[in-house]
């Protein structure tokens, strides 16, 4: 089968690395207790979906280049994050109870957005969006946990589901049948967080917003707030 992987090659999707901490104790647990008693990994690979979608928020705000801010373990004691630091917490509870998994990325124009949020950036383009992918019966399945259900409710779009079989990218539509997500460009699939290309994307797409240590991103606020207060596109 052309996407069936090797004994080895699962070694790969399976380890801790730097990023995708899978040995932290948290990790461990939060997996653990998730999963509970499920006994297939469609069924396992479906709960720790829906865990971090929901557990932790999404929001666009804080973002820098600390390495330590990308970490699993980091991202689940904080309990909020965008799209790639929740594609590296799924994919590191993925690992915890034996699904292979790993990071895809692209660039993405998102309608999902408040109209500060936008004005700030300059363009409607995310660069570098990120997802994450889990080996499930034999093939790899895209699973994008990155707005939580709460999040989607305020802006008015359907939550993203995931039935482990299926690819589970961004809805095209809204609930009213406007466009809210475009993928444009892919970025390939990493077996762990490439955090410089990420960073190079950044400053190439958002050059009024970085310096090149990271710092100056200045946007900060609440995100669902801002989508309560009419504010979305």
């Amino acid at each position: 089968m052309k996407n069936r992987l090797s004994e080895r090659d699962f070694q790969v999707y399976l380890q801790p690395t730097q990023f995708i901490d899978s040995d932290s104790p948290d990790i461990i647990e939060l997996a653990q207790s998730t999963v509970g008693e499920a006994k297939t990994d469609i069924e396992k690979g479906i709960k720790l979906y829906y865990k971090v979608r929901d557990l932790v928020r999404y929001s666009p705000y804080g973002i820098d280049f600390d390495p330590a801010k990308y970490k699993a373990s980091w991202v689940l004691n904080k309990k909020v994050g965008f799209c790639i630091q929740k594609a590296i917490l799924l994919a590191a509870v993925a690992r915890v109870v034996g699904i292979p998994s790993r990071l895809g990325f692209g660039d993405v124009k998102n309608h999902l957005a408040t109209e500060r949020l936008i004005e700030l950036m300059r363009t409607e383009e995310f660069f570098y969006h990120g997802y994450t992918e889990l080996y499930l019966e034999g093939k790899w399945v895209k699973a994008t946990p990155a707005f939580n259900l709460a999040l989607c409710e305020k802006f008015g779009v359907k939550p993203l589901e995931f039935n482990g079989r299926e690819d589970s990218v961004f809805h095209p539509f809204d609930e009213a049948g406007n466009k809210h997500m475009e993928y444009l460009r892919d970025h390939g699939q990493f077996a762990d967080f490439p955090l410089k290309k990420m960073i190079q994307a950044f400053l190439d797409g958002y050059p009024h917003l970085f310096k090149e240590d990271g710092s100056g991103w200045p946007i900060n606020g609440d995100f669902e707030r801002e989508a309560m207060a009419g504010g979305n596109r």
